[in-house]
Formats: structure tokens, C-alpha cells, sequence
């Protein structure tokens, strides 16, 4: 038995998440499986690094998967791209210890959020980017995101719905590039809450737009309630970027993206 790693991308608009459902309901987990399962010829399970929502894209999402099936490499790139839909594509296959697991071993993960802010929302941007008619102050969004770095009870970001146990992360950094009416938030972290990075990108939103000072928002992260923040944004123009793991393991390198 051999295990694999895949490098995934997929446009999560045409999902309802990453993880299987029971009902048929179209995942890219399902959609996957059943590729591979047509190379092998076998079930296959897979584990991701991360589990997307609906609506959430991936740029290079690290999945594992086990296999007695013996093809070259390239198989289990060209192959599986063949019989996966549109939307989905797999961009990089390696053999990797049987020992290696692409959600457990991960020790960092990085997501990006992509925002319009403009009057109008720009039509090629629907399901790609966020949008907010207001205008953003940078400066004061990224006075706010630096209070973000560092160790922290994130509860005041964190979905009722979350099943983490514990809601104390590490945050890395927190940057925001901005270029005319593109903002991309980029986060660094040990690991995520479920909707934290949206939670946080409303917040966010709200300073930017003078509806919450930056003090407010010192607050609401020492609040550790949920109840006291602002929306959670929506899902648009979230992207889990990668998985970065101990180099022993030999994982491929999350590639560049000019997208970012």
C-alpha cells in the first residue's frame, strides 16, 4: 500500500464545501474520491489540510490518499484531471510516508480574502471577491489586523457551529495588500476557527469603514463573544492558500499564485 500527496485548486463556487456528504450533495471530497476511485479501481479516502465551506476556494490544497494500485506519478495527475468536473483540478502527485497525514501533520496554514470595494460590484468578480460599497481607510484596517498577531482566544471570531476545542490560536501575521478597489487580506496561522478569517474580514470591514474604531476593536477581540461582533462576511473571496508542514516530510511547496 502506498500513500500519495495531491496538491488540489478548485473554485469553490460550484461546491458545497470540501467534505463528503451522505446525501450525494456535490463536494469536492465526492468529486475526488470518485475520480481516484476510477484510477485505482478501489474505494479511496481522502483527508485534506483543510475543510473548506461552501463557496470557499482552494489555490493548493494538500490531500492524502492510500492505494495498492501501482501507476506513474503523472497518473495520478493527468488521469484524475480527466475524470474530475470542471472546477477541480489536481496540480502536483508525490509519494509520501505511509506515516504522513495531510490535516494532522500540517503546523501552519495560510488563507487569503480578495474584497471589491467599490460602488458598483463588478460582475467578473461574483463568486471570485468579497464586495463592500464602502470606502476602506487601509491604514486603520491594518492598525486593527496587527492587534490580531500573537496568541489569542479567538471566540469573538469564532461560528456558534465550531467544534474546536479549543478556540486559542496563533496568529503568525495579518497583512492587507491594496491596489485601486482590491484589497487582499492575508492571514497566517498554526490553525483556524470555522468562519474565523470571515468574522475577522467583516470586523475588519467595519473599522475601514469608520463603523468601528480600532479601540472597539481591541475590545471585541478581548470580548472572547461572538454576540458582540459584526457579520460574518460572506464566503466569496476566501481562498485556503496552503498547508505548510515540517520539511522532513517532503511536502511540495505551495506555489506562487499572481492571483494573490
Amino acid at each position: 500500500m502506498t500513500r500519495y500527496a495531491l496538491t488540489l485548486a478548485y473554485d469553490g463556487s460550484r461546491f458545497f464545501g470540501w467534505q463528503k456528504q451522505v446525501d450525494g450533495t456535490p463536494t469536492v471530497q465526492a468529486a475526488l474520491e470518485h475520480a481516484l476511485e476510477q484510477m485505482a479501481e478501489h474505494p479511496v479516502r481522502t483527508f485534506a489540510a483543510g475543510r473548506t465551506d461552501t463557496g470557499v476556494h482552494a489555490l493548493a490544497q494538500t490531500v492524502h490518499f492510500d492505494t495498492d494500485t501501482v501507476r506513474p506519478l503523472q497518473a495520478w495527475v493527468r488521469g484524475v484531471n480527466a475524470r474530475l468536473p470542471e472546477g477541480v483540478a489536481v496540480l502536483h502527485a508525490q509519494a509520501v510516508d505511509e506515516r504522513f497525514h495531510a490535516r494532522f501533520d500540517a503546523c501552519a496554514r495560510r488563507y487569503c480574502y480578495v474584497l471589491q470595494s467599490a460602488p458598483v460590484r463588478s460582475p467578473h468578480l461574483y463568486r471570485r471577491a468579497g464586495w463592500t460599497h464602502y470606502p476602506l481607510d487601509v491604514a486603520l484596517m491594518r492598525q486593527a489586523a496587527a492587534l490580531l498577531v500573537g496568541t489569542h482566544d479567538f471566540s469573538s471570531f469564532r461560528a456558534a457551529q465550531c467544534q474546536a476545542k479549543s478556540p486559542v490560536k496563533t496568529l503568525y501575521s495579518a497583512e492587507i495588500q491594496h491596489t485601486g478597489e482590491r484589497f487582499v487580506f492575508d492571514f497566517h496561522a498554526n490553525a483556524f476557527l470555522h468562519h474565523m478569517i470571515r468574522n475577522i474580514v467583516g470586523a475588519l470591514v467595519y473599522v475601514g469603514s469608520g463603523r468601528l474604531s480600532v479601540h472597539a476593536f481591541a475590545e471585541l477581540l478581548q470580548a472572547q463573544n461572538r454576540c458582540h461582533a459584526p457579520p460574518t462576511f460572506m464566503p466569496d473571496g476566501l481562498y485556503f492558500v496552503g498547508a505548510d508542514y515540517p520539511p522532513e516530510w517532503g511536502i511540495y511547496p505551495v506555489p506562487a499564485s499572481d492571483w494573490l
